[in-house]
Formats: C-alpha cells, structure tokens, sequence
C-alpha cells in the first residue's frame, strides 16, 4: 500500500471507493450505496462464480442471508438506470485509458451466455460463440471503445428473439419493458451507435465482424451517422470491380414517368469478393504485420482494391461510393480467408488499413476477461432488468481495472507500423480467432503463472514484468513500484493474507481461507497485481 501511495498519492483501496462513491451519484437512493459497493467489491473478488449467493458470503460472511438479499434485490429488482451508471463509469475510465492514445475505433460485437430450460429472460436455440455452435443460450449486443491498449464497453443490450418478443405471458414473467420490441442484431448495434454518437462520445470508425458487416443496412446506418466502417462480409458479398458499375437509367422515352432506377444486363453484372481477389495479380498482395502476438509479431497477406458494394443497387438511382475492398490471404492457405468492406479516406495507409481491421482483437479480451475475472455469464437470474444490471455492475467493475491499468502503464512504445500503441504490453498472450469460429471467441483459460506467483493470471504477470522494466529506466527506487490492474481487497498482517475485516467472520478469521503471503510486494487482485 505504502509504494502505490508514493506513485500516486493515494492507494487503490482508496481509489476503489472514491470511484464507487462517483457510481453512487447516479444510482438514486442512498441506501443502494452500500449494496452497489458490495456487489463491485465481490465481482473483483478472487472466487469461481461470482452469482449474488457465493459475494453475499464473501462479503458478509457473519450475515449471509442478510445480505444475499440485500443484493439480490439490488441486482434484480431496484430501479436505477443502467445507462446513467455506464455514463458515469465512461465518464471516469475514458480519461484514464485516453492519457496517451485517442479512441481509434468503435467496436460492435456479441457474445453468448450458455443456459438450460426456457425461462431465463431471451434464451433459445441460436449460435453462441462461447460453444461454437447453436445452442440453448442468451445473446447479448454490446458497442466498446477501444484503442491499442484498451478497450470499454459503453453499451450493453439483450437480444430478445422473435418467438420471446412476441410471447406476452414470457415478457411479462421476465419483466421486459414494453417499449421493448423485437430487433434483430444489427438492429440493435445501430441502437446503439446512434446513442453513442447523441451522447458526443469521441468518434471513430466502427469496427465488426461478418455478422453485422454483412447487413447492407447496417452499413449504410453507420455512413448516415457520419462514422466510417471498416466491416468484415463474406466471401459471396457481391461489388462491382474498378472500372465496372450499373448502367444509368433508361433514358426516357418521352412518355410515360422518367425511369430513376439504376439497371443490370447480361454484361453488367457485380461479382463476389472472392471472385475479385482471386483475379489480382500477385504484385497485389503485401506481407504486413500489425502488432506484437505472444510468440512473435503477426502478420499475413494482405490485398487491397477500390470497389462498389452491388446489394440492391438496381432500387437506388445514383451508384453507391467507392470504397475499400480489404483480403487476407495467408501463405500456404488455398483461398482468400478474410474479407472486409471499408469506407476510410482513399488516402487511408495500406498497413492503417490492415491494424484497424485487426483491431477487433481487443472485444475478445474484453469478453475474456469479463467473463472468466469479473463473472459477466455468472447471473443466476431469470429477468431483464437484473440481466442488464449484472452487466452494468461487471462493466462498472471492469472500469475500474482498466482505469487502474492506465495509470500505472509506463511510456508507449512505437507500434511497428500503423496507429501508434499506447500499450506497454503488446506482447500479452491474446485472444486468437480460429478460422472455424465465426465469433471468434476464444474459450481457452489461461495457465497457471509462470514466474512462481500463485495468481492464475499469467497476463497480470507479463504485465508486471514489463511495468518493473520501464519502471525501473525512469526510477532509482524500482522496488517500490509495481503494475496495478486490480482493487487492493486484503493486506499481509504477520505473512498471512487476510481479507478487510467488512469480509471477516466474528472471529477475525478470513472467511474464503488464509492464503500464503504473495511474492513480495504484490497482492491478490481479480486480474492482476497490486502492492502492499
């Protein structure tokens, strides 16, 4: 605690509550202070499932049952404003993550809860990314703001399938608002961009999978709002090549109404981007690396070209714009494997191009991290508005992280090529896409640490690494130093360390088990590192 005081002047125990006390202001009453400062408190507890029932007995091992239901009612029932929250959380962690790089990109993406039965809020048969297939679960659409070191989600949304919109006994039971209708999911990505941009976040260009890339109408929403999109389609996405397009409309006979419509003929026909990148010439494609993986930089193949998408332009009367057609093609692979639709500034860099495209790496470290340290798939609840308050409160958590994080991170580098990195841990093992998961949700958990620590976490370890490194070129005390990615929640008392006593039976003994003293100068944390 003393060498995080000496580094910025107050400690992360400190931090944590002067940050759950600005969450409180937007919250309502007063007494869902205390509750909402338990409920974050848990989420960044080292514990395997972080439902209400397992915080209630971290947090409040001498009265359980109290406060089990002090925090159910909390996350299940008490109305306050999930939007005001993540307001408020962007509002504090934006500065932070923003000290030494802009926002470079708005990212859409979902993610997938597995479930059994039928009556949790929006579940049913559909893909989830988590398993790789369709299956029972609850899908969930979210917009995060991210650059090269970092990423926040600033908005969160249930998607309710047809069947759950249109069923009024299953709303009503789940307690889904009646403004609530049914939205498909790049529906609700655009819900959420234009909030966004109401709100006056710092624009971007948005940044998606195939899943959202692929609908024409997503895309033209995202140009109508003024936001370039760099959107992964799919290989059967058809455009006219350089050089092609529709044929104007009919001239006008002089009878009748003037035709409006752009027209096709034997001879005009648009093609698929696959059939586009197999046809450029092997002068095309450029090997280009756009950061640092954990085993060496990543890099493939890449081509680029100028097109027109085609989808429904024989309803339109002007051609559409120009825009970037980008294919990845690694060596040894017998086709193209990534396609993306981009309408950057034609001047945009060949390898900027590439790193934003690749920047969707970050929502799947989101997700990871959500999920496996912070319990983001642990609700136990069955209705829609604890769904999104369990959510929020993950994320509020998560914040917190982040704005932890950024504080501590030494001078960025340069990145290699591209936008420049404002992460001193380019290196830190990331989520990998496999070619044969759509989603691209990595599901993988991390190893044991390699460096003796008991901490799980072998990223809080890298990252600790590469902090005292830096540190210790710009320091003459590195020992008093360390990274800090998570809320200090115990201290060492005679070796041992002890929960805070709020997290102590009546005894004093530490309720989840004394543990051995951690390698000095670091404390347990969800997903990192602190010092004592």
């Amino acid at each position: 605690m003393v060498a995080m005081a000496k580094l910025s002047g107050r400690s992360s125990k400190a931090r944590f509550a002067a940050y759950v006390e600005k969450l409180t202001e937007v919250i309502g009453h007063a007494d869902r202070a205390g509750p909402l400062r338990d409920y974050c408190t848990g989420l960044l507890m080292p514990a395997e499932r972080k439902s209400v029932e397992p915080m209630a007995a971290v947090t409040a091992p001498a009265r359980v049952a109290a406060q089990h239901q002090s925090l159910l009612h909390f996350v299940a029932n008490a109305p306050w404003s999930d939007a005001a929250v993540l307001a408020k959380v962007r509002e504090i962690v934006l500065p932070e993550m923003t000290r030494t790089e802009p926002i470079a990109a708005w990212i859409i993406d979902d993610t997938g809860f597995p479930k059994k039965g039928r009556h949790s809020v929006g579940v049913g048969r559909q893909y989830c990314g988590q398993l790789g297939k369709q299956d029972n679960c609850q899908v969930a659409v979210s917009l995060s703001l991210a650059n090269h070191a970092a990423s926040l989600p600033v908005s969160y949304r249930l998607y309710l399938p047809r069947d759950w919109a249109e069923d009024p006994a299953r709303r009503a039971k789940a307690g889904v608002p009646e403004e609530i209708a049914f939205r498909t999911k790049p529906e609700i990505a655009l819900d959420l961009l234009r909030a966004a941009a109401a709100a006056g976040l710092p624009p971007a260009p948005v940044v998606t999978d195939a899943g959202y890339g692929k609908d024409t109408g997503f895309r033209t929403g995202v140009s109508a709002l003024g936001l370039p999109y760099v959107a992964a389609v799919l290989s059967s996405t058809t455009v006219w090549p350089p050089g092609t397009g529709p044929l104007p409309p009919k001239p006008w006979s002089g009878r009748g109404r003037r035709a409006t419509r752009l027209r096709r003929d034997a001879q005009h026909q648009p093609v698929p981007v696959k059939a586009v990148a197999l046809a450029l010439p092997e002068t095309a494609w450029t090997e280009i690396a756009w950061r640092e993986g954990t085993n060496g930089e990543l890099a493939s193949r890449f081509a680029r070209t100028r097109v027109r998408a085609a989808h429904a332009d024989t309803r339109l009367s002007a051609p559409r714009e120009e825009e970037w057609l980008l294919i990845e093609w690694p060596e040894g692979e017998p086709e193209p494997t990534q396609y993306w639709l981009s309408t950057l500034p034609e001047e945009t860099g060949f390898a900027d191009l590439v790193d934003l495209a690749q920047l969707r790496w970050r929502i799947e470290r989101d997700y990871q991290d959500l999920k496996q340290e912070v319990g983001l798939g642990h609700y136990e609840g069955r209705g829609w508005r604890g769904f999104h308050h369990h959510a929020t409160l993950c994320i509020a958590a998560y914040g917190f992280l982040i704005a932890e994080r950024a504080r501590f991170s030494p001078l960025r580098p340069k990145s290699r090529r591209g936008f420049r990195s404002a992460s001193p841990f380019r290196g830190l093992p990331t989520p990998r896409r496999r070619r044969s998961d759509p989603n691209g949700t990595c599901r993988t958990r991390s190893p044991p640490c390699d460096d003796g620590s008991p901490w799980r976490w072998s990223g809080a370890c890298i990252d600790a690494r590469a902090a005292h490194a830096q540190i210790r070129a710009i320091t003459a005390d590195p020992s008093s130093i360390a990274a800090c990615d998570a809320v200090v929640l115990g201290e060492v008392i005679d070796g041992t360390w002890r929960l805070p006593p709020s997290a102590q039976d009546r005894n004093g003994r530490c309720s989840a088990g004394q543990r051995k003293a951690p390698p000095a100068g670091v404390a347990s944390g969800a997903m990192g590192l602190s010092t004592q």
